[in-house]
C-alpha cells in the first residue's frame, strides 16, 4: 500500500514539474515566435545570418507561436514538444555552424522541449495507437462493405429473369 502512496505522490509532482516546464515553456516560445513574425530587428538580423531568407523567420515564428500553444493544450502537448525539439535542434545547429554565438539559450528551450516529450510521450503514444485502431477498423469496415455489395451485384447479376 506505501509503494502504491509513494507511486501516485510522485506522479502528481511529475505531472505539477512538467506543468511548470510546459507553461514557461511556452511563455518563452510565444514571446520568441511573435518576435521573429513581428520583425523584431534582432531577430531580423539573425536569419540575414543564416541565408535562406526571411520566409523562413516567418515559418519558424509561425511553428514557435503554434508549438507554445500546443503545450498548453493536454491533447496536443507531444506534438508540440516535438515540434520544439527539431526547431531548436535546427536552431542550435544554425548557431554552431552559421550564425556563430553562444547556443546556449537554445540549448535549454532544446532540453525543456525535450524534458516534456519525454514526460508526455505515453498521451502521444495512446493517441497515435488509438488512431491507427481507428483507421484500421475502418478500413476493414470499407473492405467487408465492399465485399457485401460485390457479393450482392454478383448474386443479383446470376438470378435469372433480372
Amino acid at each position: 500500500m506505501q509503494k502504491r502512496t509513494n507511486d501516485l505522490r510522485l506522479s502528481k509532482a511529475k505531472n505539477t514539474v512538467l506543468w511548470a516546464m510546459q507553461i514557461l515553456t511556452a511563455a518563452a516560445f510565444l514571446t520568441a515566435g511573435f518576435g521573429s513574425l513581428s520583425g523584431y530587428p534582432m531577430m531580423v538580423e539573425t536569419f540575414d545570418k543564416i541565408g535562406v531568407g526571411q520566409w523562413f523567420r516567418y515559418v519558424t515564428g509561425a511553428i514557435e507561436v503554434a508549438s507554445a500553444i500546443m503545450l498548453l493544450i493536454p491533447s496536443l502537448t507531444p506534438v508540440g514538444a516535438a515540434l520544439l525539439v527539431c526547431t531548436m535542434t535546427g536552431a542550435v545547429l544554425s548557431h554552431l555552424f552559421l550564425i556563430g554565438g553562444s547556443p546556449v539559450a537554445a540549448l535549454v528551450l532544446l532540453c525543456f522541449a525535450a524534458i516534456i516529450l519525454w514526460g508526455r510521450y505515453k498521451t502521444l503514444k495512446v493517441r497515435v495507437l488509438k488512431l491507427f485502431a481507428r483507421a484500421r477498423g475502418k478500413s476493414r469496415e470499407a473492405s467487408i462493405s465492399s465485399e457485401r455489395q460485390t457479393g450482392m451485384l454478383n448474386r443479383t447479376r446470376s438470378e435469372p429473369g433480372r
